[in-house]
C-alpha cells in the first residue's frame, strides 16, 4: 500500500519543478524527500522522474501515475473535510493564456461564495501552459487551440482576429479599416508575447513600413495604457479594449486565433466541465 505522504512528495516535485523546493513545501529535508521518492519508485517498479542538473521531468510512467495521484489526493482532502464536519472545497487549477483580455479574465476570477470550489489561476504563455498540462500542474488551460495539438481533450469557446489599437485622438481613429501604408510615419508599441508577432512584423515590412518602436512590453494592459496616452499604436487581439483606445481593423491582416479549454490527462473533462469555474468561463466567453 502506498502511504499518502509519498503521494504528497511526488506531487510536490511536480508542482515545484525540483526536489529542494518540493522539500520546503512538504516541511522535510531534501534527503528525506529524495528517499521517499526512491521508495515510491521501488514500490511501483518504474522511475517516475528524469533527473538532470537543470530540472526534473516526469517519465512516461510518472505522467501516467500523476493522473491517479491527483485524484487520490483530491479525494483524501474531501474525505478529511467530511469527517471534520466541514464542507470540502474543490480547487480548480486553471491556466490562462497571458494574452487573453484582463477584463474577460476578471469575469471568472472568482466563483460564488456558496460554491463548493475555489479557483487557482495560473497565467502563462502558450508553451508554459502546455508544459504545466503535461506535468499535471493545472487541470485545464484557457489557451489557443492548435489543429496539431490533439493530445488533450478540448472545448472550443470563441475565436477572434487581430486589429489596430489607436489613441482615440488619432487622425485615423474614425476609419472603418486602415492600411499598413497609412501608418508609415507612426510610432508603434511592440507586444512581445503576441502569438502573431512575426506575422505582424512581416505584414508591415513587406509594405515598406518600418516604424520607430517607442516601447516593448510583455504586459498587454500596459500596452493599452501607452496607446491611450498617445505614445503609439499596436496590433492586438480584438477583445482587448480600454478607455481612450479605439479598435480598427488592419487591412489584409486576416490572422485569427481560436480560444478554448484544454483538459489535463488527469482530469475528467465531463466532471471538470460541470464546475462553477468553467461555467463562469463559458459565460465570459459568450458575453
Amino acid at each position: 500500500m502506498i502511504d499518502r505522504y509519498l503521494l504528497r512528495y511526488f506531487l510536490a516535485v511536480i508542482d515545484h519543478g525540483n526536489f529542494s523546493r518540493a522539500a520546503e513545501q512538504c516541511n522535510v529535508s531534501q534527503p528525506t524527500l529524495s528517499v521517499g521518492i526512491a521508495k515510491l519508485e521501488r514500490m511501483l517498479g518504474r522511475p517516475l522522474f528524469h533527473r538532470t542538473n537543470r530540472r526534473v521531468e516526469l517519465t512516461p510512467a510518472g505522467a501516467h501515475f500523476a493522473v491517479h495521484a491527483r485524484r487520490i489526493e483530491a479525494e483524501f482532502n474531501l474525505a478529511e473535510a467530511a469527517v471534520a464536519g466541514q464542507r470540502g472545497r474543490r480547487t480548480v487549477r486553471l491556466g490562462v493564456l497571458a494574452t487573453i483580455s484582463t477584463a474577460l479574465v476578471a469575469q471568472f476570477a472568482s466563483v460564488p461564495g456558496d460554491a463548493d470550489e475555489q479557483v487557482e489561476l495560473v497565467e502563462g504563455r502558450e508553451r508554459d501552459l502546455l508544459d504545466r498540462l503535461a506535468r499535471g500542474r493545472i487541470d485545464a488551460a484557457l489557451t489557443i487551440l492548435r489543429p496539431d495539438n490533439d493530445r488533450y481533450a478540448r472545448e472550443a469557446l470563441w475565436q477572434e482576429g487581430y486589429g489596430l489599437a489607436l489613441p482615440a485622438s488619432h487622425r485615423l481613429a474614425g476609419e472603418e479599416v486602415i492600411a499598413a501604408e497609412a501608418l508609415a510615419d507612426n510610432v508603434m508599441i511592440v507586444r512581445r508575447h503576441c502569438e502573431v508577432l512575426a506575422e505582424t512584423s512581416h505584414h508591415f515590412t513587406t509594405r515598406g513600413v518600418r516604424p520607430f518602436f517607442a516601447a516593448r512590453t510583455t504586459n498587454d494592459d500596459r500596452a493599452l495604457a501607452l496607446v491611450a496616452a498617445g505614445m503609439g499604436v499596436t496590433v492586438m487581439p480584438d477583445r482587448h479594449a480600454a478607455p481612450g483606445v479605439v479598435r480598427v481593423p488592419l487591412a489584409g491582416f486576416d490572422h485569427v486565433r481560436r480560444i478554448g479549454l484544454l483538459f489535463a490527462t488527469h482530469a475528467d473533462p465531463a466532471d471538470l466541465g460541470r464546475t462553477a469555474t468553467l461555467a463562469a468561463v463559458r459565460r465570459a466567453a459568450a458575453a
